[in-house]
């Protein structure tokens, strides 16, 4: 990810990130361009899913498999033998 600085455009070196949760974090950034020497702080966040991670989709059918009673996993099992 590339941070310009705000005051000149320079390209801005990132010191430090505080992570504050897994969808936001503050960057400490510092400008380049050592007659500029701004320093600042750039919010970055999660926005939202374009397309959900096939990590998390199998993750949640191997979890709603392994709720279901043994019959209701051979019922399934069949009918996905169908298809």
């Amino acid at each position: 990810m590339r941070v310009l600085c705000t005051s000149c455009n320079s390209k801005a070196i990132i010191g430090k990130t505080d992570r504050l949760s897994s969808a936001h974090a503050n960057l400490y950034c510092s400008c380049s361009d050592p007659e500029c020497g701004h320093t600042f702080v750039v919010n970055v966040s999660f926005s939202h899913t374009l397309s959900p991670s096939a990590k998390s989709s199998s993750q949640l059918v191997k979890q709603l498999v392994g709720a279901m009673s043994p019959d209701h996993r051979l019922q399934l099992q069949r009918e996905l033998n169908l298809l």
